[in-house]
């Protein structure tokens, strides 16, 4: 697969870029500026390993598209980053195809710290009806970006998911492909008194199935097995607050676990599903 890594500015221009055959790296020795964006551009769809800053964690992700572009956060944005994200005057960005063994591995399946609002090409991508004022440290990226500090809110580390009070709210994470899934793991945000808790939320499958879990007042992992099925999103919902004086119940982190299924559109992915299923056999 061939891998180009980008910086333009406002109007489109190239300011550097970086192509390689299944890995390439990009050193960028200018502070960014606002309206410059980070882009990625991949010959065909697939699962990457990505690192766009150093101060964020590298992630398995797939490309389901064949350009992605991640608007160089400034002003509010910045808050949901780690400090030390996009500044500086010299940036290391990388990116690599992974291996089928990657790719075939159980893992957290929700997992994307590069997603954000206008994020359509890399998947997971999580998306609400809601966001908290629509500020960026309350928004539907952060349910996913990895991030499971939660005895605070409002400031990165501390990301979350905020509701802004409704009970109507909902969250929606994408997988851009099939994937099979078995087990459904949630980290409340636990700033309390500050903050309520939900008793109970459900998961509506694409498939069609809708689960209902019982939650406690921790902020503590809570994981729920579930029989495995092959999905492409999952919505949460449903979700009922506990009766006591704060309004303010929130979702620090998402874990959906499970692996590749058939049909996922990466060649290696496909050899790792095989794989797998010959190895069941």
């Amino acid at each position: 697969m061939e891998l180009t890594l980008k910086i333009v500015d406002a109007d489109g221009f190239v300011l550097a870029s970086a192509t390689g055959q299944d890995e390439t790296f990009l050193v960028y020795r200018q502070s960014y500026r606002e309206g410059e964006r980070v882009i990625l551009e991949v010959s065909r769809p697939g699962h990457v390993y990505l690192a766009l800053d150093s101060a964020i964690q590298p992630s398995l992700v797939y490309m389901k598209e064949c350009s992605y572009a991640l608007a160089v956060p400034f002003g509010d944005k910045r808050k949901s980053y780690s400090p030390n994200a996009f500044r500086g005057d010299i940036h290391r960005l990388s990116v690599r195809c992974a291996r089928p063994d990657e790719i075939a591995h159980r893992r957290n399946l929700a997992l994307n710290p590069w997603d954000d609002h206008a994020n359509r090409a890399l998947f997971p991508h999580a998306r609400a009806n809601v966001e908290t004022r629509g500020e960026a440290v309350f928004a539907a990226r952060n349910a996913i970006d990895g991030e499971k500090a939660n005895d605070d809110h409002g400031f990165w580390p501390y990301t979350s998911w905020g509701i802004n009070r409704d009970p109507q709210a909902a969250l929606t994470v994408e997988f851009g492909r099939p994937v099979r899934v078995d087990e459904i793991v949630f980290y409340l945000r636990a700033d309390f008194p500050h903050d309520s808790w939900w008793k109970e939320v459900s998961v509506t499958l694409s498939s069609g199935k809708t689960c209902r879990f019982p939650l406690a007042k921790s902020g503590a992992a809570q994981r729920f097995a579930i029989e495995p099925c092959v999905i492409e999103w999952i919505e949460l919902h449903g979700l009922i607050k506990a009766e006591d004086i704060s309004p303010f119940p929130a979702l620090t982190q998402i874990e959906i676990w499970g692996a590749e299924a058939s049909g996922a559109g990466d060649r290696n992915a496909a050899a790792a599903v095989a794989e797998g299923e010959t190895e069941r056999a």
